[in-house]
């Protein structure tokens, strides 16, 4: 009975709400008349057809490698550093917290502000114009915000660690090397396996801080999987079948890869 009013919310905004995009997938409609032709895999074919699709999928794949890496080293030594005991440290624990409040499409166009400033002063072209420059904003822009969140987590797994297994190392004659490879990282596994999720799954997703920093500007080169899949949709009439199509790919190659990177970071916390 507990259960009910949560059940039927959560299939009332999620179960229902994909069985019925999974099967616009199969028709040809312009997302605003009760008209459906059903038009069987078409859509699918046109989402394997689309270059531009797989371009998006290939920058989507990049960025998500480099910023998983980035924001989960930083947010690890971050951590360390603050549970060491040094002056400050809950000061500068909620300092590299807040950015993680502050909303995407907010993140984007500070950014854009920001960046674009800095690049002009150099004389080099503006950030909306290179893609490059636009790849590397949203690493920094992307890095910026979840690094303080991750953060966090380890710091909660660090402080989990028992006291003793480090007082038992110490007096073993373990340095601090030592003690962070045989003993630390071990310990936060299971930590590490909920930021990589997290990273990696927010990486694949990234959309708002996209379209407010680039909006895939120059020529579509910056754009990431999920504002490809947002300009189908929108941008392109009588390609909503292929935008949902696109979507249903994109939901099992982010569902896939999650769940793979979660069996091998949970084996290891089996090992240890």
């Amino acid at each position: 009975m507990f259960a009910g009013i949560s059940t039927v919310l959560f299939a009332a905004v999620v179960i229902i709400p994909f069985i019925y995009g999974l099967y616009l997938t199969f028709t040809s409609w312009d997302g605003i008349s009760k008209d459906k032709q059903f038009v069987g895999f078409a859509n699918y074919i046109a989402t394997f057809k689309d270059i531009a699709y797989w371009q998006a999928l290939g920058r989507t794949v990049i960025y998500s490698v480099i910023s998983v890496v980035l924001v989960n080293v930083v947010a690890f030594f971050l951590a360390y550093l603050l549970t060491s005991g040094i002056k400050g440290q809950n000061f500068f624990r909620a300092g590299f917290f807040i950015p993680n409040l502050i909303g995407g499409i907010v993140l984007g166009y500070i950014w854009q502000t920001l960046l674009n400033g800095l690049l002009s002063k150099w004389g080099q072209p503006l950030l909306a114009l290179s893609a490059k420059n636009g790849f590397i904003g949203m690493l920094i822009l992307l890095c910026w915000q979840q690094i303080g969140y991750m953060m966090i987590i380890y710091i909660a797994g660090i402080q989990n660690i028992p006291g003793e297994l480090i007082e038992a190392a110490q007096i073993d004659g373990a340095n601090k090397g030592q003690l962070l490879k045989n003993v630390i990282i071990p310990m936060v596994m299971p930590s590490i396996t909920i930021c990589t999720f997290l990273t990696l799954t927010n990486s694949f997703k990234l959309f708002d801080q996209n379209l407010a920093l680039t909006n895939g500007e120059p020529s579509n080169m910056s754009e990431m999987l999920a504002l490809n899949i947002y300009n189908t949709f929108y941008g392109r009439t009588g390609w909503e079948g292929v935008g949902q199509a696109k979507a249903v790919i994109f939901f099992i190659l982010v569902g896939a890869i999650a769940m793979i990177q979660n069996r091998l970071t949970r084996s290891k916390e089996v090992q240890q």
